[in-house]
């Protein structure tokens, strides 16, 4: 990995989810939804939305429930035996019945994957185009759609077509980790599988079965999602997140280009990673600081507890709702050509203003 790859990949927590080709996981907390899920195998839905937070293995559920699918000799309770040939396919990513469909350009040239905003109308149709060959193995074919979010309107449209008519033995599983932004005409055409969050005990236990010291803080900062709070472990990301914190507990003599000036330290290919881990944490800071000044507890950053409650005896709330809202539409333009830096001194200079 090159230095600019390890940099972005330090910041980039979005969820923790394994790379396409590994083989299926099944986490813990997720076992119980598996097995009732399966226990449904004879009556098995075309179109199944699984949602709920980011960081708890959904796409790792889907996978395995896919594998289920598609194995030729499955379990007594429904789950893959793991030795046929399907499943072995599965294992090694390379199943001709089973297709991931996300936001991912894949160039023509050299075969190089690169993340997109959305997932097109082109990823569908050529999941349609899939879905009416007849199946390789002759059992089943399975796509995975994650995040379903991610769909344009355009191939949400395409997509409604394939939901309405599906092709016999084919099913789709859509991935959601905000169900609400999910068109309505595609939830509706789904039955819904709510995955939860583990318990805190139980996920701080799986934290620390994988080497992380102290869970519990890492545990708030990820809303108790234990994949990304294993993501968000990374030294060089408490370190950058200790920086910003503690230079936001002394608003009136934050330098806001100085502190900005640290997006623009990281490599170029990293800087929008870092800005929008950045507006992460100005948005877990503002929401605990309208937390406490409201009589509440800081829930994200407990670490901080102290200088926050501090920090809420002399805030502007209703300039503090505003600014919060000013981060999530900066939150929303990410995906835009910016300036990290400069996104960033702007910022800041409005939070040091709340204070003033």
């Amino acid at each position: 990995m090159s230095e600019d790859a390890a940099e972005g990949a330090a910041f980039d927590h979005g969820g923790g989810e394994p790379a396409p080709g590994t083989p299926p996981v099944l986490h813990p907390w997720l076992g119980p939804l598996a097995q009732q899920l399966l226990g449904r195998r004879a009556r098995w839905p075309h179109a199944l939305l699984l949602a709920g937070p980011a960081g708890i293995g959904k796409l790792e559920l889907a996978r395995v429930l896919a594998q289920a699918l598609l194995c030729e000799r499955s379990r007594a309770d429904g789950f893959a035996c793991g030795a046929c040939d399907s499943c072995r396919y599965v294992i090694a990513g390379q199943h001709p019945d089973l297709r991931l469909v996300e936001p991912v350009e894949v160039d023509d040239d050299d075969g190089t994957r690169k993340a997109a905003e959305w997932i097109s109308v082109k990823h569908v149709r050529a999941l349609i185009q899939w879905s009416q060959v007849t199946s390789h193995r002759r059992v089943a074919k399975v796509a995975i759609v994650t995040p379903a979010e991610r769909l344009n309107v355009a191939a949400a449209n395409a997509l409604l077509k394939t939901l309405e008519e599906p092709p016999p033995d084919t099913f789709l599983m859509l991935v959601s980790h905000q169900p609400g932004r999910v068109p309505p005409t595609i939830v509706s055409r789904c039955v819904r599988a709510t995955v939860p969050l583990p318990p805190i005990a139980a996920a701080e236990a799986w934290l620390a079965r994988q080497g992380v010291r102290n869970p519990a803080p890492l545990l708030a900062q990820a809303h108790g999602a234990p994949l990304r709070a294993l993501a968000l472990a990374d030294p060089g990301y408490q370190s950058e997140r200790a920086a910003w914190l503690t230079a936001l507990c002394e608003p009136r003599a934050l330098s806001p280009l100085a502190l900005s000036a640290r997006i623009d330290a990281a490599p170029r290919d990293a800087r929008k990673l870092r800005l929008a881990a950045a507006i992460d944490w100005l948005l877990a800071w503002t929401a605990d600081l309208a937390a406490v000044a409201s009589g509440g507890r800081a829930a994200d950053n407990a670490d901080f507890a102290d200088r926050i409650a501090k920090l809420a005896r002399s805030v502007a709330r209703i300039p503090l709702f505003r600014y919060h809202r000013t981060l999530l539409d900066q939150r929303a333009l990410l995906a835009h050509p910016l300036q990290p830096r400069l996104v960033a001194e702007a910022l800041l200079i409005d939070y040091r203003a709340l204070f003033e």
